[in-house]
C-alpha cells in the first residue's frame, strides 16, 4: 500500500465515502486520518495549511480549480473561497499529499495526482 500524508474526512459523507472507495481500490492509505466532525479547521488554520503546499486542487461541482501557489500570489479570500464550506470550516474530503492539497472528490484528478 502507498501512503497519503494526511486525509481530512467526515463519516457519513457521500463524497468522503467515494474518496475512501477510491483509496481502497488504488491501495492508498492515510498516514494521518482526521475526523472532520471532531477537528474543525478555521479560516486561519486553512490559510496556514495552504501555506504549506505549492498547489491546491479544489472541486466545485464537476469543475476542478487549480491554484499554483508556487511563485504566484493569491488573495487569502480566493483561497478560503475554495477551501471553506458553508459551515465556515475546511471542506471534506481534503488530502495533503506532498506539496499538494486536494479538496473535494474528482476521480480523474485523484488518478492523476495520487496514483
Amino acid at each position: 500500500m502507498r501512503n497519503l500524508e494526511w486525509v481530512y474526512q467526515r463519516k457519513n459523507c457521500t463524497t468522503c465515502a467515494r474518496a475512501q472507495d477510491f483509496f481502497e481500490r488504488s491501495q492508498l492509505q492515510a498516514t494521518t486520518m482526521v475526523d472532520a466532525r471532531k477537528e474543525r479547521f478555521s479560516q486561519e488554520q486553512v490559510l496556514k495549511l495552504a501555506s504549506e503546499v505549492d498547489h491546491i486542487y479544489a472541486t466545485r461541482g464537476t469543475k476542478v480549480v487549480h491554484l499554483d501557489l508556487k511563485g504566484n500570489s493569491h488573495e487569502p479570500a480566493d483561497i478560503t473561497r475554495l477551501l471553506i464550506g458553508p459551515t465556515g470550516n475546511l471542506r471534506a474530503p481534503a488530502i495533503k499529499h506532498g506539496r499538494k492539497l486536494i479538496v473535494g472528490f474528482h476521480e480523474d484528478t485523484y488518478k492523476q495526482l495520487l496514483t
